[in-house]
């Protein structure tokens, strides 16, 4: 098989990053348009940890540029920014991996989240990229939602128990996660005088990833208790979910069963750690059960597998190559 062109816009920041950093290592794809809103640099200087490694120019972002040296691109751009470019790149047959919420939910939903949808017809046909959920269905798509990280990282915990879950009963989800989920953007939250030394919740039951954990899982949006918090670290997430089951079972043994094929699920005896998936794409899950409650323990590293590596392994799929292609699978744990 001949290279693959592919293209990053939205490069100045974190998940621009990770994605730049897979993709100069990818077997199959070849780096071919860097771009952000300004250009006029090259990625060494946008990203000093890559002198030495990768100088490729950062362009200003343009349509008819991209359309003309790429045959999928990733959008790591903000919601609202992302659907601009969306539009016109599948109207020109560029196929799209887009990593932000433009497209993860439908036009009504994502309207009471967020901002008023400008490209409702694409909404139509998009794939969710959540690759355990919907594989088959990204292996034709063109146009690819990268799920968020709070929701990859609570849906994967909770699927395989949803036909064991009391109807109607709270789905509760404690998640924790690095600063860097908040974008480069300063604000004071994320400034380093609060975070440091800290630990608080934000935007709970209220959080706008909320309704899509509700929508991937098929229930209502009062069901799922979802407040998650911001801790003093750079990058990785742990999501802590209670659900009531009917019925004593191993839970084990159904996480194993049900993730048997999936090479990026890793079932762990112990409760898992944000270490041991640092820089992979891999999501380690742990369960207890103590009567009729059920506690799952999800752990990502909210770049990779929530964003940038989980974009890649969309890509693959899409592109008929191994999912596992160019994926870093070793965790950089001292």
């Amino acid at each position: 098989m001949s290279v693959i062109n592919v293209g990053v816009i939205g490069a100045s920041g974190y998940t621009g990053l990770e994605l730049v950093k897979i993709l100069i290592n990818h077997p199959k794809f070849t780096l071919a348009y860097v771009a952000n809103s300004e250009g006029e640099t090259t990625i060494d200087k946008l990203h000093p940890s890559l002198q030495g490694v990768c100088n490729l120019e950062v362009q200003k972002a343009d349509i008819e540029a991209c359309a003309s040296s790429c045959e999928l691109v990733f959008l790591a751009l903000p919601h609202k920014t992302a659907m601009a470019y969306v539009k016109p790149l599948i109207a020109k047959g560029v196929k799209v991996v887009d990593l932000s919420a433009d497209y993860r939910l439908p036009q009504d939903i994502y309207e009471e989240f967020y901002t008023p949808h400008t490209d409702p017809q694409n909404l139509e046909h998009v794939v969710y990229g959540l690759p355990e959920m919907y594989r088959e269905e990204l292996k034709s798509a063109k146009l690819v939602a990268n799920p968020g990280c709070f929701p990859t990282s609570a849906l994967l915990g909770l699927l395989p128990f949803m036909d064991k879950r009391v109807e109607n009963t709270p789905i509760i989800i404690d998640a924790k996660t690095g600063v860097s989920g908040a974008g480069k953007k300063l604000s004071d939250v994320t400034h380093f005088v609060n975070v440091n030394d800290n630990l608080f919740a934000y935007n709970p039951l209220m959080h706008r990833h909320a309704p899509e954990i509700a929508q991937k899982l098929g229930v209502d949006f009062d069901e799922v208790n979802f407040v998650p918090h911001l801790i003093p670290l750079t990058r990785g997430m742990i999501s802590s979910i209670y659900i009531q089951v009917s019925q004593d079972f191993d839970a084990s043994s159904v996480l194993k069963e049900f993730y048997k094929d999936e090479p990026f699920v890793r079932i762990s005896e112990n409760p898992v750690d944000m270490k041991n998936v640092a820089g992979t794409n891999f999501c380690d899950l742990y369960v207890k059960q103590k009567g009729n409650i059920l506690f799952i323990s999800s752990a990502i590293d909210n770049l990779m597998r929530g964003a940038s590596s989980q974009a890649v392994v969309n890509a693959n799929i899409m592109m008929g190559l191994c999912q596992k292609d160019g994926i870093p699978n070793i965790a950089y744990v001292p």
